[in-house]
């Protein structure tokens, strides 16, 4: 594995025996690949087991077993070459910056030697969990393998770092795909959608909020409103045509006697106009009969006593 260029991105993963009762972790296995960050290809990659200082720490479970495991060498043996391939270059993989580089760094520190920098970190658990969202289960690498039908996680170093990569492949295929048609595919996979294209869940409830009490109208349909009171159209063209006090004098206004259809006496007035009285002539008019009332009139009247 050549380690002379520092552009490529290294896709890590160790393997490590179960805390002991102190909180101690023993590294197990360190497998890494070197990736072109424009092609996103493989162009090298370093495995190798690691036996720890207690070997009795090693679970029965491991895929090689602890005959492997003794044979072979020790983290200060295979410290350089892990110190080559890290030091510099960005650091890739599945929940690292919690577990795998805390790890490496303890590994170093055993050894008292100083532990490679990276010059970056890309934690792909991180990654999905802002982007890509729960949709394919708990983020677990197993379960994200299935999701994507890539195949089952062996929990092997060198293996678990290429699944990693296939993983975010297939990942950042979905989300470009979905940045193109974010109306259409968003909506299906989750509730982050892009502005614009879709009415966000904030937007919608801003939309069905109703209106603030001043702006709803009074009026409602379907709910009847109590009227003002009712004023004859006579008696306002009356009042709209009143003449002066030295004008001519009308006499009161007398019913006729004519009911309507509900049986109550129908306001038929009428009216004249005379010249001013003189004393010779007092008792004297010249009357002009008005009709006040007509069917337009009667049918007011009739809505307000339904309305009442």
């Amino acid at each position: 594995m050549t380690t002379t260029s520092r552009d490529e991105i290294v896709f890590l993963d160790v393997e490590t025996t179960a805390p002991t009762s102190a909180g101690r972790w023993w590294l197990l296995e360190f497998g890494a690949i070197l990736v072109c960050p424009r092609k996103l290809v493989e162009v090298g990659s370093y495995d190798t087991l690691i036996r720890p200082g207690d070997l009795s720490a090693v679970s029965r479970r491991f895929t090689d077993g602890v005959e492997a495991i003794a044979s072979a060498p020790p983290f200060k043996d295979v410290a350089d070459k892990i110190f080559g391939i890290l030091d510099g270059r960005v650091w890739a993989g599945h929940n690292i910056q919690r577990f795998d580089c805390p790890r490496i760094r303890e590994a170093f520190a055993d050894i008292g030697r100083p532990a490679p920098e990276p010059a970056g970190v890309i934690d792909s658990l991180n990654v999905l969990a802002a982007e890509f969202g729960r949709r394919a289960g708990d983020l677990k690498m197993a379960t994200l393998a299935t999701y994507f039908g890539i195949g089952k996680q062996k929990h092997r170093s060198l293996d678990d770092a290429r699944m990693n990569l296939e993983v975010l492949k297939h990942c950042a295929t979905v989300l470009l795909l979905e940045s193109s048609l974010p109306h259409v595919l968003c909506g299906r996979h989750q509730s982050r959608q892009a502005d614009g294209a879709v009415v966000t869940t904030r937007r919608m409830a801003a939309q069905q909020t109703p209106p603030p009490k001043h702006e709803v109208h009074q009026h409602r349909p379907g709910v009847l409103t109590k009227l003002p009171p009712f004023t004859p159209v006579h008696d306002r063209a009356a009042t709209a045509t009143a003449a002066p006090a030295h004008a001519a004098t009308p006499t009161p206004t007398t019913p006729c006697g004519k009911r309507n259809s509900l049986g109550k006496v129908v306001a038929r007035a009428v009216t004249a106009t005379t010249a001013p009285l003189s004393s010779s002539n007092s008792t004297s008019t010249n009357r002009r009969p008005v009709t006040a009332t007509t069917p337009f009139h009667m049918i007011l009247r009739h809505s307000r006593a339904i309305l009442r």
